[in-house]
């Protein structure tokens, strides 16, 4: 998808209003982690060495639109956003008019956008309020890429000139990388609690991948469709059936779906009582499944070993917990020492990776979870369609 960018056009002295997300944890004003912050100063920077009036927009939560909710509050990220550029990060509070002044040089962060009445309806009016703040809208919040809201979509096609943002280009050149130009094989590793939230993207990697591994519970659902019993484990018997249907696809486009031949388990998950190995036949109505088992990670990794790119969506079990964290932990460090091109998407991946301290050894890591998910559906994400529009 094609796009301008930052060095495409004449930055110096001018206006550059910079759609980021800083969309972070935040508890009674304190921020839990700074990951996105930090993922945008490159960007800012960019501006700031051209001399630019910098005015930063986000969203953060889902706050009630037209209604000021100070738990929602951007406050606490203009003071840390100032911390990591050194300089000050003037906040602007809460302003439905949006009357904002910047002057060369300066960083200026707007109130949370959620706040105004119309973001998240695509309100064409406030899209051009937005647009007007600059002379240049720089879109560089993938992380709310596929929301046509406003701010994200809107504000781009109003704009005078409409750029994608560094971050915008890195995750759109790692789509590519696994949509239109990897290295093959290609694996999927999915994971996750439902299979229900991932049937389209299930259906579409089906399409052109060489194999797929199924993790979490949606590989208890497809356990299930291939006649195991499971036990108390999470599963979705509403889509067994279409389980039934996604295995039956893999088969006629000859396409590798691994199932679990081992597993942990366990009776209860708080304090991993009875927590036990066993075969998939071997699993007890009061036991429910937590983890893969030893000998499934193995054949996973002989899978994986093929592998020239690797997509990976979802965790393979409770890694959030010790000592249900040993097969995410495992598929992790092959991926680690792999070859393979390896993008990692959706936070609950992007956190275990993190936590083994092996970030620096993927290709690329995902910043927008559901962005990303609807890139692998097979979407245009109103965003991207924008920006390759205006290009």
């Amino acid at each position: 998808m094609k796009a301008l960018s930052m060095d495409d056009v004449d930055l110096q002295y001018k206006r550059v209003v910079i759609r980021c997300d800083l969309n972070v944890p935040l508890k009674n004003g304190v921020i839990k982690g700074d990951k996105r912050i930090r993922a945008v100063i490159p960007t800012i920077r960019k501006a700031l060495d051209k001399n630019c009036a910098v005015i930063v927009l986000s969203h953060l939560g889902r706050p009630t639109e037209g209604v000021f909710e100070e738990e929602f509050s951007l406050a606490p990220v203009a003071e840390r956003l100032g911390e990591l550029l050194g300089k000050e990060v003037r906040f602007h509070a809460y302003d439905p008019e949006l009357k904002v002044e910047a002057k060369n040089g300066e960083v200026v962060l707007l109130e949370n956008v959620r706040f105004l009445t119309g973001e998240k309806k695509n309100n064409p009016e406030l899209g051009a309020k937005f647009a007007s703040l600059g002379d240049i809208y720089v879109m560089d919040a993938f992380g709310a890429a596929h929301r046509a809201h406003a701010s994200t979509e809107s504000a781009v096609r109003q704009a005078k000139i409409a750029v994608a943002g560094p971050l915008m280009l890195a995750e759109m050149e790692a789509a590519n990388k696994i949509l239109q130009e990897p290295k093959r094989p290609l694996y999927a590793i999915v994971g996750g609690s439902k299979v229900s939230t991932k049937v389209t993207v299930l259906e579409n990697l089906l399409g052109f991948v060489d194999g797929l591994i199924v993790a979490g519970g949606i590989a208890n659902t497809f356990l299930l469709a291939e006649g195991y019993a499971v036990g108390k484990s999470l599963v979705e018997e509403d889509f067994v059936e279409e389980a039934k249907r996604l295995i039956k696809l893999a088969k006629d486009k000859n396409v590798d779906l691994p199932l679990a031949k081992d597993v942990v388990v366990a009776k209860d998950l708080s304090t991993a009582q009875d927590l036990r190995t066993c075969p998939i036949t071997d699993i007890k109505a009061d036991e429910a499944i937590f983890d893969m088992g030893e000998e499934t990670c193995k054949e996973f990794a002989k899978v994986l070993e093929k592998a020239h790119t690797v997509v990976w969506n979802g965790p393979l079990g409770v890694f959030e917990q010790s000592p249900f964290d040993k097969g995410t932990r495992l598929i992790g460090d092959i991926l680690a020492k792999s070859k393979a091109y390896t993008l990692v998407c959706g936070g609950d991946s992007v956190t275990a990776v993190e936590q083994f301290g092996i970030q620096d050894k993927m290709g690329y890591l995902s910043t927008g979870g559901g962005a990303f998910l609807e890139v692998l559906e097979g979407k245009i994400l109103p965003s991207v369609a924008a920006l390759a529009d205006r290009a």
